[in-house]
């Protein structure tokens, strides 16, 4: 179930809606409480500075606390991904000091932290995604919106998404994580990968506990088919087991473990 909120919108016709003219973030509450709202919030503050917003100076840490304390928890969500996006306003004509107005929703999940639903994966080739400054944050993108057609058209969850150098950048929802053996590959942010404080907590974690070797690397697509196991985390719809990559299955044990590990860490 989705909740909406939003501030007084001064025009409906906003840049937003227009020109796809803001960014969004997710944060994420679990148990009755905001987790990673840290790393969340100055996530938030470096996409709205590369998308050169004017930031309110009301745009505090404790501003997004109080107002996710009082829209969504003290309304009965428990546990959610709070998807918000601040955007340009029309009202000036110098962009870069135009106001900032945000809208938000909360997606009820039973908890952020675990799997859901398993995923179905294969590579798209005929679009692919850019590696320059916006590539790694959430802005408006129309090849996630012809990647995600791509998939419903063809009984898929998710597909992945190439740079122009023909290497793994992201799927059209979030980052892929391929594991073998002990060592745990994500592609650079450099490759096009997305900037993800639910990824960076749970890669940190286990290279913290010695759990896992990490490697940050320029992936061929074909690594995929070597992979032990797959794991596919999006700020958008939380993490995901990726069972199956064209015709290569995967099992999703060894990742179990690891998220089992990461989520008693916030208890």
């Amino acid at each position: 179930m989705i909740k909406n909120f939003q501030n007084i919108q001064k025009d409906p016709a906003n840049r937003a809606f227009l020109f796809g003219d803001g960014v969004w973030v997710s944060f994420y509450i679990r148990n009755n409480e905001l987790i990673l709202a840290e790393e969340c919030y100055f996530y938030l503050m470096a996409s709205m500075r590369k998308l050169r917003l004017n930031i309110p100076q009301s745009y505090t840490l404790e501003f997004f606390k109080q107002l996710f304390q009082e829209e969504v928890i003290d309304k009965g969500t428990k546990n959610a991904i709070v998807r918000f996006f601040a955007y340009r306003s029309n009202n000036g004509l110098n962009l870069a000091k135009n106001e900032v107005e945000y809208y938000f929703e909360a997606e009820e999940a039973e908890d952020v932290l675990a799997s859901a639903k398993d995923y179905e994966m294969d590579l798209i080739k005929e679009i692919n995604v850019n590696t320059n400054l916006l590539s790694n944050i959430h802005v408006h993108s129309p090849e996630n919106i012809y990647a995600g057609i791509y998939a419903s058209e063809n009984d898929l969850d998710d597909v992945i998404l190439l740079n122009p150098d023909k290497r793994i950048a992201r799927t059209s929802q979030g980052n892929i994580l391929l594991l073998t053996d002990n060592t745990l590959r994500v592609p650079k942010h450099t490759e096009g990968a997305y900037i993800s404080p639910l990824l960076e907590s749970f890669v940190t974690f286990l290279d913290k506990k010695g759990l896992a070797l990490l490697e940050e690397a320029e992936i061929i697509a074909f690594e995929t088919q070597k992979a032990d196991e797959v794991l596919m985390i999006s700020e958008m719809s939380g993490i995901h087991h990726v069972t199956k990559i064209r015709n290569k299955e995967f099992s999703k044990t060894k990742f179990a473990s690891l998220l089992e590990e990461w989520q008693n860490s916030f208890n």
